[in-house]
């Protein structure tokens, strides 16, 4: 009896040995500095409307079916709501162990031997069932930390969703902008052409009569070409956009028409964007931040796992089973009782595992600092173009009016014999490509809008996400 307990102070004293002087590198804080304030100048000096509910502030039917569209049936979206439910199905398989397993049998089988007599053994039945029970003790947490590990994954993937959610109808939104500022341009181009034909004709007429020079009725046929090739391109311009919102809506291109039939032609606006909160807010706020925090506090579960596995497991293991023979006859074997594994000499494997997972950490504790630096510049950047966009508008139209005058009062001219026509194109060059630059700044505004939107995160709130949550399947 001595010797037995001897050998197993020994056993102890060796594992203690072995495992308590490890010497493992403490994990670094996970620090970034964030300014108190923005320092790019907010549009509107700040005052507007909230984020929430800010895509119903566009008032566009088409845009609200195009973004309920892509939230149902966007495969960046369903791939989201599919890692969640993975990932919650890692956490379950480690919940399950913390708790005992408990595994069951049972045969049936008749056998004889019909040989000779000697050999010869009458038919039985054997008949028998077991039950096997095993619980791992969860000594020094190595489970829980995984549990953990997992349930703070799970959590990220669902900031993940949001993510995926707030790109897609970011992307959704800037894609609808572009359509209908494309449409405005096929238009102008279109106008232009028929304004042009129109030329033609006259320059023709007078051209027969000796009044114009062929010069002149050549200079009106090259221009018009010019416009019906630029009328042609935009018109292929507009059906890849078209293409691209089918994309990411799901596929149905025959639905996604219709609801841009719908739609108003002008380019739609939202109402104006408040933007109060510090940057330490917005990054509350952003879900990709949040998964980043999530995966940094994973990493830790991780560590604590790692740091576990250096140690012994203790775990309790059982069976019985019962066996009845019509030749043998009925026998009732059991067993019960601990098992203990001590990690003795396993080549630096363990220790190696742990310097796997504080690396893994650090990575994580990286990605989130550089998440955090890619957000506030994210809002800075969008802050800049949202002003300068806004201050260029009332210059562009003022602009894109007074060509357009310029252009009516030369074209009065040259249809009186004043100018040549020379100098009415490059007038109405001018108003078009005047009218050409206020198109697209007024789309380019929103599409900074649509930007900023997406850099400070979305403004979704908890409520609207639980009802669609629980539409989704995810509780």
């Amino acid at each position: 009896m001595r010797s037995i307990v001897f050998s197993s102070i020994s056993i102890f004293a060796t594992m203690a040995l072995l495992t308590g002087c490890t010497s493992l590198g403490e994990l670094k804080p996970s620090r970034s500095v964030v300014a108190t304030g923005w320092h790019a100048t907010l549009p509107h000096g700040g005052r507007s409307t909230d984020l929430l509910a800010w895509w119903a502030s566009f008032k566009d039917p088409s845009l609200d079916g195009l973004l309920s569209l892509a939230e149902r049936e966007n495969p960046s979206v369903q791939e989201a709501v599919a890692n969640i439910h993975k990932a919650r199905a890692t956490l379950d398989t480690a919940r399950a162990g913390l708790f005992p397993s408990l595994d069951g049998s049972a045969t049936a089988t008749r056998e004889g031997n019909k040989g000779d007599d000697v050999n010869r053994i009458t038919a039985g039945t054997s008949k028998g069932g077991a039950l096997d029970a095993a619980w791992e003790l969860d000594l020094f947490g190595k489970t829980k930390k995984e549990a953990q590990a997992s349930a703070l994954r799970a959590e990220g993937q669902i900031w993940s969703w949001h993510d995926a959610r707030l790109s897609v109808a970011a992307e959704v939104g800037d894609y609808y902008v572009q359509y209908r500022a494309c449409r405005q341009l096929e238009r102008l181009y279109r106008d232009e052409l028929a304004s042009q034909r129109e030329t033609i004709r006259v320059t023709e007429k007078s051209a027969q009569s000796g009044f114009t020079s062929t010069a002149d009725l050549a200079l009106a046929r090259a221009s018009a070409a010019t416009s019906s090739s630029s009328l042609t391109a935009q018109r292929g311009d507009c059906e890849i956009i078209v293409k691209s919102l089918v994309q990411l809506t799901g596929g149905d291109e025959l639905v996604v028409r219709k609801l841009l039939e719908q739609g108003k032609s002008r380019i739609p606006q939202p109402s104006a964007l408040r933007i109060t909160s510090v940057p330490a807010d917005v990054l509350r706020q952003r879900p990709d931040i949040n998964a980043l925090e999530a995966e940094v506090a994973a990493s830790i579960a991780d560590v604590g796992a790692a740091k576990a596995d250096l140690y012994p497991s203790l775990s309790l293991s059982g069976s019985i089973s019962i066996s009845q023979s019509t030749v043998t006859g009925r026998s009732v074997p059991w067993s019960f009782g601990p098992a203990l594994s001590i990690p003795l000499l396993d080549g630096g494997t363990r220790r190696a595992a742990v310097r796997s997972a504080v690396a893994d950490y650090d990575i994580a504790v990286a990605s989130y600092k550089s998440g955090v630096l890619t957000a506030v510049a994210d809002v800075e950047t969008a802050l800049i173009r949202v002003n300068t966009a806004l201050q260029r508008i009332n210059d562009a139209k003022t602009a894109a009016d007074n060509y357009q005058n310029y252009f009516s009062s030369v074209d009065q001219n040259w249809k009186s014999g004043g100018v040549s026509i020379l100098d009415r194109e490059e007038a109405r060059r001018s108003a078009q490509s005047a009218a050409i630059t206020l198109i697209e700044i007024r789309r380019d505004a929103i599409q900074y809008w649509i930007a900023l939107y997406k850099a400070l995160g979305g403004g979704w709130s908890a409520s609207d996400d639980a009802s669609i949550a629980s539409v989704n399947g995810i509780h």
